[in-house]
């Protein structure tokens, strides 16, 4: 019998393994994927080149998944930043320096108080059990766009507060709980740090690409890795857990499900889950993205000294950076789908999604744009295995009514994966401090 069994070979679940393994325990992992990563996924290119279809960038005060790259000798690099930002504004182009967009006076006044007023508002959440913050029960009554049209009289500061929010979250404010919001803002800092590349969580990019850290994490353990194996039953007795799919039965004295809550839910458990834990997963939904490339042979833009960052209120691209590799030697522009925008995308033929990526990158940097060697995009709530990206979010009511299930064990289940981190949640550190979580609460059980 196994001493662990974790489900899920994501960061979280390659870190609990990593740490359960060190501490001397028997452990195997199942992955349903034919890869590890999750969420986590480099696709290389033809040329060499590569592109990160999911979680890309890492900043300050992430330091578990630094920690990783300095160990494994992965480098990082600098988000490229050089040059002007772009804004497309009611049919106009406008170009601009620093982090303040060229916005009416009143709405950039607006805008800055509302971020002001969030991240204070933020510094309330208590991080491990938001249900018990001060006033917890009015900001989960209450979504983040009704709190935005509270907070901005002026349009069009909730136009640009509301691109920046689908950026952060990958869904509509309409959809979020305020709550959430808070508790979102707070895990990671503060509003600034979510959004911004130099000093923000988008300041640096992985050499060779995300998944570089995730194979070496991985290789260490290869042979206790079981890939193209989806677990489809958990059946707990008094003294033992028993994990099943097509064609393999293991038993285990505890198991780690690290995988999203949504795809937690599409496991069978015997007995069932308490009545609180299955109505969390039934609630907690996925983020709606699609990532969108353009490989050129160089980046032509820089030509132009614009930095490739571009943020709109208009179409289905509201949000690009350059990624480019760190050399230039290719010119790499990305551009993000989210939210509703994302379920209307997926709507789209593949050549429409082609027309309308490029239209975008071509409003933003000129009609050069519209000739790229190779456009691809990848739509993360199609994958079976992740079902929506970047991360599970709570609508309102759902962290106050059933929030405390989210890591609260079920006899010998115990849960992972960055929904359940408290610090940095959603993000590729997240899932990190959640395995290393989930590791130090089985040893001391």
């Amino acid at each position: 019998m196994l001493d662990t069994l974790i489900v899920g070979a994501g960061y979280a679940g390659l870190t609990a393994t990593r740490q359960l393994l060190k501490a001397g325990q028997n452990v195997l992992l199942l992955e349903a994927r034919d890869r590890v990563g999750g969420r986590v996924h480099t696709q290389t290119l033809a040329d060499g080149s590569y592109i990160d279809l999911g979680a890309a960038w890492v900043g300050p005060t992430q330091d578990r998944i630094y920690a990783l790259a300095r160990e494994f000798g992965v480098p990082t690099f600098p988000t490229y930043t050089e040059g002007k930002s772009t804004q497309y504004f009611r049919g106009k182009v406008k170009r601009y320096s620093g982090l303040i967009p060229p916005l009416p006076i009143g709405a950039l006044v607006s805008l800055d108080s509302a971020i002001k007023k969030m991240n204070k508002l933020s510094k309330s959440i208590h991080l491990e059990t938001p249900w018990l913050t001060p006033q917890a029960a009015y900001w989960d009554s209450m979504t983040l766009a009704s709190w935005m049209q509270k907070q901005m009289r002026f349009e069009v500061a909730r136009d640009f507060f509301k691109v920046a929010a689908e950026a952060i979250w990958a869904a509509d404010p309409s959809e979020i709980s305020m709550l959430h919001a808070l508790f979102y803002t707070k895990s990671g800092g503060d509003l600034e740090m979510l959004m911004n590349v130099k000093n923000g969580a988008q300041e640096e990019r992985i050499g060779g690409g995300s998944q570089a850290i995730v194979n070496h994490l991985a290789a260490e353990f290869l042979d206790k890795i079981r890939l193209s194996s989806p677990v489809k039953a958990i059946i707990q007795t008094a003294d033992s857990v028993m994990v099943k799919g097509e064609g393999f039965s293991y038993e285990a004295k505890r198991v780690v499900v690290a995988i999203p809550p949504t795809l937690a839910q599409r496991i069978d458990y015997a007995p069932l889950l308490p009545t609180t834990r299955d109505q969390l997963t039934q609630r907690m939904f996925m983020g709606d993205v699609w990532k969108t490339f353009a490989i050129y042979d160089r980046p032509f833009w820089r030509d132009r000294n614009l930095n490739g960052l571009a943020a709109t209120t208009d179409g289905y691209v509201t949000v690009t950076f350059d990624n480019s590799p760190k050399d230039g030697s290719k010119g790499i522009l990305m551009g993000f789908v989210l939210g509703h925008r994302a379920k209307a995308f997926t709507q789209l033929s593949p050549a429409q999604r082609q027309a309308e990526a490029l239209d975008a990158f071509a409003r933003f940097f000129g009609e050069q744009a519209r000739q790229p060697l190779q456009y691809l995009d990848h739509n993360w709530a199609t994958e079976e295995w992740s079902r929506g990206c970047y991360a599970g979010i709570m609508p309102t009511g759902a962290w106050t009514s059933v929030g405390k299930a989210l890591r609260e064990p079920v006899g010998r289940i115990h849960w992972a994966g960055t929904e359940t981190a408290d610090v940095w949640n959603g993000y590729m550190e997240g899932a990190i401090r959640s395995g290393e979580r989930v590791a130090a609460e089985i040893l001391q059980a």
